[in-house]
Formats: C-alpha cells, structure tokens, sequence
C-alpha cells in the first residue's frame, strides 16, 4: 500500500471522487511540503531566504505535479504531459509569489526571524498557494480532458 493509499480510498461518485482527490492531494501536498521545508532548511544554511524559497520549490514543483497527475486525478501515459506541467509551472509561479511576499514581509517586520519561523510563514503562504494550485490544475488542466 502506497503513502496516499494508505490515508485515501479512490471513491466512484462525483461528489465522492472530489473528496477523494482533495484527500489525495492533501497526502501530496504533506509529503511535497516536507520535502520542501528539507530543502529550504538546507539550502538556507548557506544562501539568502530568497535564493533557498527557488531551490525548494522548484526542487518540489515538477514532483507535486506529477504526483498529482497520477494519484489525484489518476492520469498516466504522456499524453498532454507537457500540458498538464505547464500548468504546474503556472502553479509554481503563483507560489513564488505568495512566498517571496513572505519572504519580504518578514524581512520588514521580522528581520531577525529563526530558521523555524521563516519555515512558518513560507509553509502558511505555500497553503495559499496551495488553494490556488488546486483550482489550476483540477479546473483547468486536468479536467479539460472531459469537455
């Protein structure tokens, strides 16, 4: 049993199919958020909060979507595979916005913040961005197939 298997059941209706992605996104979304604060963590012992946010999320975009795209929406094969990460490279944009914001709104009002309370606020703005990546990807990508 796999990661996601283990927390998600695949339903078969609609309304339950949706429950059932948002579970599997959220198992993705957990794991990705750990590989990112990992990444960041070590990135930031050497390199600006800025140059450390890149690192890791770029590290993490290409693998959420994919992941995504197999165990949330259940697509395989390289059909509109190239389509289907672009999105996730608008995705990833939207979230280098909102963590970057974070990135200068700490640097104003907590220029001296731990490791612990940049990796705070970046997992908060990753949320948001979260919410809009989900919107993305299922919206638009992903469910473009059935129209």
């Amino acid at each position: 049993m796999t990661f996601v298997g283990f927390f998600c059941r695949r339903p078969v209706a609609f309304a339950a199919r949706t429950s059932g992605e948002s579970c599997t996104w959220t198992a993705v979304g957990a794991a990705s958020t750990l590989a990112y604060a990992v990444l960041f963590w070590a990135a930031r012992e050497v390199l600006p909060a800025a140059a450390s946010n890149v690192i890791a999320l770029a590290a993490t975009a290409v693998a959420n979507t994919a992941a995504n795209r197999r165990l949330t929406f259940g697509i395989r094969g390289r059909e509109r595979l190239l389509g289907d990460h672009a999105g996730g490279l608008l995705a990833f944009a939207a979230a280098l916005v909102f963590t970057n914001g974070a990135i200068v709104a700490m640097g104003l009002f907590a220029p001296g913040a731990s490791r612990v309370a940049e990796i705070a606020v970046l997992t908060a703005a990753n949320a948001i961005a979260t919410g809009v990546r989900f919107l993305v990807l299922r919206t638009v990508l992903f469910h473009m197939r059935a129209a």
